[in-house]
């Protein structure tokens, strides 16, 4: 039970995160915290590699590797969100800059002269 618990946490968690926009040096510095973690699971994975059984005993998995499954695809649920959010950042600053070239590189049009005013349409000619 309580891994469903957790489980619903961290997929809350990720569809938050995607909802919500980047904000600078705070966003870049969580990246990087969470790199560290990673790292840091993954060392202390190899080093004891039966802690995964313990923990996985403990929240109400069977057995570590259905546990490590389980982070899996929360981390790759994170992965897409935070993917299709760079896609998109992306693809609206190359439509910004795509309008930019096009308004920058716009070839002026000479200006269309006058059309004169028609003076007389009826045929009458009398001057």
């Amino acid at each position: 039970m309580l891994i469903k618990l957790l489980l619903l946490v961290a997929i809350a968690a990720v569809f938050v995160l995607g909802l919500r926009a980047p904000s600078g040096a705070r966003h870049l510095a969580l990246r990087r915290v969470t790199v560290v973690v990673a790292a840091l699971v993954a060392t202390l994975s190899v080093v004891f590699p039966d802690a995964w059984n313990a923990i996985a005993e403990f929240v109400g998995v069977g057995r570590g590797t259905d546990l490590l499954l389980y982070g899996l695809i929360v981390a790759f649920l994170l992965y897409m969100v935070t993917t299709y959010r760079r896609f998109r950042d992306m693809e609206q600053q190359i439509t910004l800059l795509a309008r930019r070239i096009a308004v920058d590189e716009a070839v002026p049009r000479p200006a269309v002269p006058p059309v004169p005013a028609e003076e007389d349409v009826t045929g009458d000619d009398q001057r």
